[in-house]
């Protein structure tokens, strides 16, 4: 983290998100918890110091992005400036990466390691930095699946079921597919 942290709680249609901020980018996006004081509480564990400010334009954008994505909204959060101070250069990789993955669009752990030049063995790695991503949804960590197109963990609130809601929003199902034939009514 690179200098003082400031924060907002705000309202989304997923329930109360909150981020923090520094001079240089987006330090850490909480995902709703159950309320705005469940939020904030989830926010300032990992920044015990910021304080309560209004954001700078980059981080409205980034808020009103936050919006229109739990309105159901195509949301692009790519020019979103972030501040990874203190990430490794692997996770900074693996970050990177994963910001390609577009609304809509899925990968796997496996695939993002094989992007980074790493064999299968460092799908592992991948999913840990994913586990410890700051920003959630800014860093889309949900498009992130096991193997297999395997819905995976997620360490936000409400665990691998507020990722499938959220990859919902994104027309990714992972219901069954109905058949291409109908069966006889008897």
């Amino acid at each position: 983290m690179t200098g003082k942290a400031h924060y907002l709680i705000f309202d989304t249609a997923g329930g109360p998100c909150g981020i923090a901020w520094t001079a240089a980018g987006v330090v850490r996006f909480q995902l709703a918890g159950e309320d705005a004081g469940t939020t904030r509480r989830l926010l300032l564990r990992h920044l015990p110091d910021a304080e309560a400010a209004e954001p700078p334009p980059a981080v409205a954008a980034a808020v009103a992005a936050a919006r229109r994505y739990f309105a159901g909204e195509e949301a692009d959060f790519t020019g979103v400036p972030l501040d990874l101070a203190g990430q490794s250069d692997f996770f900074r990789a693996v970050y990177d990466a994963a910001r390609r993955v577009h609304w809509g669009e899925t990968t796997t752990y496996g695939t993002l390691a094989r992007e980074l030049g790493a064999g299968p063995e460092a799908a592992r790695e991948v999913g840990q930095a994913m586990a410890k991503n700051p920003v959630a949804l800014i860093i889309p960590c949900h498009r992130v699946l096991a193997a297999g197109g395997k819905v995976g963990g997620f360490s936000a609130p409400g665990g691998a079921s507020s990722k499938l809601k959220m990859l919902a929003l994104e027309g990714v199902s992972f219901a069954p597919t109905e058949p291409a034939q109908q069966s006889f009514g008897f």
